[in-house]
């Protein structure tokens, strides 16, 4: 990684691979995603160390409902055990929380947690963690024109910075990098609209394998891109 170089504002990180990791252990998914919670942790840290101002984590998607209700009320569970056990940890490190998604459509103390989290660390400025939880790009995107209609914007009202400003990421700039761990090179309806010009970082490591070594390779890779936005190269910009 070269820090004379333009690091990333915003990395996003679709967290994948916590249940094939505990398979190859021999033990149950909700092993892996514990384990995968750990390392969630542990990527805060490393970001904050980077200084990189934004991060989002896709926990769960509109579509992970389908998953087993033992392995969907775990994932919850681990979040309220984030909550009670390493808050304290988060504001001593100037960790703002913040959560995006259909948060009324999730269990009642899973709201209050939620709540809890951005409540006692609102003033907190270092970097904001964004979690994904009961999220859907399509469905944001979805829940943003119904909002933009009933606030009666007319058409010719209708930018894309408007429309940005009735999404959960409001206030949030798109993020540079996307990292997706396990080998899957897809985004699977994670932020849709927000993704338009970032650089995409698939690689195979198992979630809960996902470390600081591996979080400055993809560093590295975003800094070696050339970010055109559909413009010319820099080398190309003079001929």
């Amino acid at each position: 990684m070269h820090t004379e170089k333009e690091m990333p504002k915003h990395i996003a990180v679709i967290m994948d691979g916590n249940g094939r990791w505990a398979k190859k252990r021999n033990k149950p998914r909700l092993y892996g995603h514990r384990e995968g919670a750990k390392a969630f942790e542990a990527l805060i840290e490393n970001c904050n160390d980077l200084k990189i101002p934004y991060l989002t984590v896709y926990m769960f998607s509109t579509e992970n409902w389908k998953r087993p209700a033992e392995e969907v009320s775990g994932i919850f569970g681990l979040l309220e055990e984030l909550y009670l056990k390493k808050i304290n940890k988060l504001i001593k490190n100037d960790v703002r929380l913040h959560f995006i998604g259909n948060l009324s459509a999730l269990p009642d103390s899973t709201q209050k947690t939620i709540q809890a989290c951005e409540e006692k660390t609102k003033q907190c400025r270092s970097i904001q963690v964004n979690v994904a939880i009961n999220y859907g790009g399509r469905d944001e995107i979805k829940a943003g024109v119904k909002a933009l209609i009933e606030a009666g914007v007319k058409s010719d009202e209708v930018t894309e910075e408007v429309i940005s400003s009735y999404l959960y990421t409001k206030d949030i700039p798109d993020p540079d990098l996307v990292i997706r761990t396990s080998g899957e090179m897809r985004l699977s309806n994670f932020l849709t609209w927000q993704t338009a010009y970032s650089e995409l970082y698939f690689t195979d490591t198992l979630w809960p394998d996902f470390d600081k070594e591996e979080l400055i390779k993809a560093v590295t890779y975003y800094q070696n891109r050339d970010r055109r936005f559909g413009g010319i190269a820099k080398e190309d910009s003079h001929a």
